[in-house]
């Protein structure tokens, strides 16, 4: 039988290239091997500040963009968090055996609480314990996850085993799939990782139009300070992503026009818009075919809670019943 494998990501805009390529691209590849559940994780969005009125429109379209992609309801569950009830019910059972002690070393915690100086909530600080409730509800055997998410797997693993020592065994030892993608660089700024906070001129959004996206890759960080022999972090990022985008032949020519100092970066840039452009092109197509069928977006999320939760629901009974709850 196929391992369970559970992963999630927040409703929180467009989705850009930095997540595609570092995870979401896998999840559709990982569909084969596993069972996969993938959950919109509208309840850990509502941690830092969002506009309510438009947050299932912003849900919606990330479902649209996770399917556009190549996440097939057939092979996978595509469901939204909030749907099932268990998760929340699950993290309270968890919070009463996660030591307060575990959660404030959490790094993550630190980095967003300095972003979000104005609502540092219970809910930021109680995340990882969801995502431990998110997890194991399911019985998962395994989580793709990226370097700085490791330390919120090992949380898991360690709420799993004290649930086990204290009620019996119940879970599994959680393994990781660490992403070996690349990490992708902000464009205007080649010391931070690609990201929505840094402001839309640093990002490729799925979503942007063949213009926008030369005018984004033109615009990008090259050389910053003096020169030296080491190629600087602006122009690894636009070659680490000319040889994710490019045929390998493209990618070695520009790689020996560097290396031959004749390299035109102007050239190197074009070369990578249309590569980006011509990448997106179908994900792109398949995007505008969900946005005129709405209808069958929300049946297909419809369909993903009630599968989710089937198995949610056995679960969550299992587990009380061992607490003694039921």
């Amino acid at each position: 039988m196929k391992k369970t494998l559970f992963s999630g990501i927040q409703p929180t805009g467009d989705i850009h290239i930095g997540n595609y390529l570092g995870a979401l691209k896998n999840w559709v590849d990982l569909q084969t091997k596993y069972n996969c559940l993938y959950s919109i994780v509208d309840l850990h969005a509502i941690t830092i500040d969002y506009e309510a009125d438009k947050f299932q429109e912003t849900i919606l379209n990330t479902a649209m963009d996770l399917l556009a992609i190549g996440l097939d309801p057939k092979k996978s569950i595509l469901f939204v968090q909030s749907h099932v009830p268990q998760h929340t019910e699950l993290c309270w059972l968890f919070n009463t055996l996660t030591p307060i002690a575990e959660l404030e070393r959490m790094t993550q915690f630190k980095d967003k609480a300095g972003q979000h100086k104005e609502n540092i909530n219970t809910g930021l600080f109680d995340y990882p314990v969801l995502m431990a409730a998110d997890v194991l509800l399911y019985k998962t055997a395994v989580v793709p996850v990226g370097q700085d998410q490791l330390q919120h797997l090992e949380l898991t693993n360690t709420i799993a085993r004290k649930f086990n020592n204290k009620y019996g065994k119940y879970f599994e030892e959680i393994q990781p799939i660490v992403s070996k993608a690349a990490r992708v660089i902000s464009l205007t700024n080649p010391e931070k990782k690609m990201s929505k906070s840094l402001g839309p001129n640093n990002l490729i959004a799925l979503a942007d139009s063949p213009e926008v996206i030369r005018k984004k890759i033109m615009s990008a960080v090259t050389d910053t300070g003096p020169a030296t022999d080491k190629m600087s972090a602006g122009v690894k990022n636009l070659f680490d992503l000319l040889e994710l985008f490019a045929p390998m032949t493209t990618f070695k020519l520009f790689q020996n026009a560097y290396n031959n100092k004749n390299l035109k970066y102007s050239e190197l840039k074009n070369e990578l818009a249309e590569a980006i452009i011509k990448h997106l092109a179908p994900i792109q197509e398949r995007k505008k075919y969900f946005q005129k069928n709405k209808k069958q977006v929300l049946a297909i999320l419809a369909d993903g809670a009630k599968k989710a939760q089937k198995i949610a629901s056995k679960n969550i009974s299992e587990i009380k019943q061992l607490m003694g709850l039921t």
